[in-house]
């Protein structure tokens, strides 16, 4: 027996899923948008229109992501640092002595600022521009991270006060951190490839020193 026409072959769930992944995309699109935007021009100076014209949605649309503007920037900077503290963490939980955590470390820095340098801009710039309660849980999240290196560095510099230590993974982020302007050169962009060897040894001669 066959079914009529009126019987619904539509799996439920399986829709809700494509529904909530398109969803998903839709949202990514915005936040990498929003990187762009906002590196370019500024935060003041990025509308609601400008982000869902760049994300190919109007924008009204965007609301159905995020309440406003604010809150794009705020998940903008709050995503990407969980991410580096989840990652410095796995780097560290991985790695068998202290210097290959840190070299590990330095490498997911650098892998980090080669492939986000519109997001490192935007925090140079516009973190003043985030609602008071991001500021606070995204200077937390950054202070974990900064922690998980001192940790590791106070273990190559036996004795050394965890002060100076934290003078040396500012100093080192400092240093990496520069790619949205070492990596151009009279208008130019210098390769990844040709950057990364240099930050990488920079970075690990510095928080290697005596």
């Amino acid at each position: 027996m066959t079914a009529g026409p009126e019987a619904n072959t539509e799996n439920p769930r399986a829709t809700a899923t494509q529904r909530s992944q398109a969803k998903e995309l839709r949202r990514l699109a915005l936040l990498s948008a929003a990187a762009g935007l906002f590196a370019d021009n500024g935060f003041s100076r990025v509308s609601l229109e400008d982000l869902g014209a760049a994300a190919g949605v109007s924008g009204p649309a965007v609301y159905r992501h995020f309440p406003g503007k604010q809150a794009v920037l705020g998940e903008l900077l709050l995503s990407v640092s969980r991410d580096l503290l989840d990652g410095g963490l796995r780097v560290v939980s991985e790695s068998g002595d202290p210097l290959s955590a840190l070299k590990g470390l330095i490498r997911f820095h650098v892998d980090f600022a080669l492939s986000n340098p519109d997001v490192i801009r935007v925090q140079d710039r516009d973190f003043s521009s985030l609602s008071t309660a991001d500021q606070a849980e995204v200077r937390s999240l950054q202070r974990n991270y900064v922690e998980t290196w001192v940790d590791v560095l106070s273990r190559i510099h036996d004795g050394e006060d965890p002060a100076g230590l934290r003078v040396r993974a500012h100093a080192a982020f400092g240093l990496i951190n520069s790619t949205p302007h070492s990596v151009r050169q009279h208008g130019r962009k210098i390769a990844a490839k040709s950057a990364r060897p240099i930050l990488e040894q920079m970075a690990y001669a510095a928080l290697t020193s005596e």
